[in-house]
């Protein structure tokens, strides 16, 4: 694990560059000027960008979000979301998981368009409001003011009843829009339930599946040639490592806490990162060039 300045000192052993979004390109509102500049001096040095992301989004969504944040879509070769694989499974392999399934309980922010968006298609589903109705559930964000504990008694039924989780957006937690605090994702609540010994099905970071997805239109590429750019140790990271590419570490997102971004005690923090088997290649503070 080494220490960079920022991104121009390994850019040239580098060919694709495959780049997470919160806490890495932007905050969830606006995009952060350096990460800007930093996607700039890689196209204009000719390097193949990918965006994947745990966002529980369309493929379609992300995209168009881009410019309201600040980035030209031109620039990225692929954009793929953990999102866009749920919402492909439960589109076209729903039976894979029970010949039986289609009632859905669906959790999400209700005071937000982005979870009856994720319906749009899903026209083999019947959607309704209550746990007891359902046969499996799919979890996108969490419901507005709500905290892990809210979710034990649909758990609870849901563990009795067997039932699966489709989980769209696997991150434990994320920086929350616009603030410097973290807030939990849907990925915790899944991860509770396969503590229970609930069945989940993740298919965003660091499940490969992803990586694979969002790699196919890239032919004959060496992995080595490959590097993963990610603020989370559990997601970004650790999908790089079984991918098997190597990655940077971004420590000023949502693992911020875990290093003083003012004076980083850098061989401490290593002998954390060791214990969980995360190690990055690299770690940079920020997305810079």
């Amino acid at each position: 694990m080494k220490i960079i300045r920022g991104i121009k000192d390994i850019a040239k052993d580098y060919d694709i560059f495959i780049l997470d979004q919160w806490g890495v390109m932007h905050n969830g509102t606006k995009a952060y000027p350096y990460a800007i500049d930093c996607i700039n001096y890689l196209k204009e040095n000719n390097k193949k960008l990918v965006i994947i992301s745990n966002s529980s989004k369309r493929k379609k969504s992300t995209i168009e979000k881009l410019p309201r944040l600040g980035f030209d879509p031109k620039y990225f070769d692929e954009v793929f979301t953990s999102g866009e694989m749920i919402w492909k499974t439960l589109s076209m392999q729903l039976k894979k998981y029970g010949k039986n399934l289609n009632k859905c309980f669906h959790i999400f922010d209700k005071s937000k368009e982005d979870g009856l968006n994720f319906r749009e298609g899903l026209s083999n589903i019947e959607f309704v409001n209550k746990i007891e109705d359902a046969e499996f559930i799919l979890a996108c964000t969490p419901f507005k003011n709500s905290e892990p504990i809210d979710y034990l008694p649909i758990l609870n039924y849901a563990y009795e009843s067997k039932m699966i989780i489709f989980c769209a957006n696997p991150d434990y937690e994320t920086v929350e829009q616009g603030k410097n605090k973290n807030i939990y994702c849907m990925g915790t609540i899944a991860n509770l339930y396969e503590r229970m010994g609930g069945k989940v099905v993740i298919q965003g970071k660091p499940s490969i599946e992803i990586y694979k997805k969002s790699m196919s239109k890239f032919k004959n590429f060496k992995k080595s040639k490959v590097l993963a750019v990610g603020d989370s140790l559990f997601h970004d990271i650790q999908g790089a490592r079984k991918y098997g590419v190597d990655s940077v570490l971004i420590t000023s997102g949502i693992h911020s806490n875990f290093f003083s971004i003012k004076n980083p005690n850098w061989k401490n923090k290593k002998n954390k990162l060791l214990k969980y088997n995360i190690e990055p290649t690299f770690l940079c503070q920020k997305f810079i060039i």
